[in-house]
């Protein structure tokens, strides 16, 4: 029978130009993080081991799972008995292709999940930023579902948390959970951040959790920070500031399905006449 509970330590950590310094500081942080909280699963930001931005994506890039940051994220996970969603990476592919990666490691450490990231981040917005990843990385093709002491969570990176389309397939896939290691921007970061979280909950009853960057006024990107728990209510549990910090919580798994027997929009739907689907 599945447990209730779990504890959950989210690590928003500030990173730099030294890819061992960033995964050093990393894993100095995952053993704060058990030492004090004794967290079940920990969760780390999106591109961890390097800057964010296309012309850093190539030099970073590693195999997977053969890597360093990969195989130094398979020794904390099994030295310190946690499963790791080890935020994301970027990933030397087939064709010598790049993805945004997001690896995921058992307590046994070995390699149970790796998504990258489905909807590349291309953006122009007047007077904010323009981005591009697509300049560089390619996008994955698969959705990703892990199961953590019997429940089910699916994992999406960033930009992959507007489409609600992907959201709900993993409702319908029975998960209970979604985490998105995300890098939002001073621009997008305050007028959106919060609310797709409480979005995706609210729509899919479920919990969603992102894990952030620290803010580094002096880099090329500046990420927003804020990393969050949200719950089945849509109500925040818990959030970061801006600064480099560990968010630890105790996941109470009841509360989902206490949310979808009292307003069960699940069994609601009107599949006769529209349906989200896989591909």
């Amino acid at each position: 029978m599945a447990s209730k509970i779990m504890r959950l330590a989210l690590l928003q950590l500030k990173g730099s130009k030294d890819k061992i310094a960033n995964v050093s500081n990393a894993l100095s942080k995952i053993e704060a993080a058990v030492k004090e909280h004794e967290p079940r699963l920990i969760t780390l930001p999106e591109c961890f081991n390097c800057p964010y931005g296309t012309k850093y994506f190539r030099e970073y890039a590693e195999r997977i799972p053969d890597g360093y940051t990969s195989q130094q994220l398979s020794k904390a996970a099994l030295d310190h008995q946690v499963y790791i969603v080890g935020g994301t990476i970027p990933e030397l592919g087939e064709n010598e292709s790049i993805y945004n990666t997001c690896t995921v490691w058992g307590p046994n450490g070995d390699l149970i999940a790796k998504h990258r990231k489905m909807h590349l981040f291309d953006i122009d917005v007047k007077g904010g930023i323009r981005f591009k990843e697509s300049e560089t990385l390619s996008a994955g093709n698969d959705f990703t579902t892990i199961v953590v002491d019997g429940h089910k969570i699916g994992i999406g990176i960033c930009y992959d948390i507007r489409f609600e389309e992907m959201a709900r397939l993993y409702r319908n896939d029975g998960c209970e959970m979604i985490i998105y290691p995300a890098a939002f921007n001073m621009t997008t970061g305050p007028l959106h951040w919060e609310l797709l979280q409480r979005a995706r909950a609210n729509d899919n009853q479920l919990f969603v959790v992102t894990t952030s960057p620290a803010r580094d006024t002096t880099a090329d990107y500046v990420a927003y920070g804020h990393s969050m728990i949200v719950d089945p209510w849509a109500k925040v549990l818990k959030a970061a500031d801006e600064g480099e910090q560990i968010v630890a919580a105790e996941i109470d798994f009841s509360l989902v399905e206490q949310v979808r027997q009292q307003i069960p929009v699940f069994s609601q739907r009107r599949l006769d006449l529209y349906s989200t689907e896989r591909k």
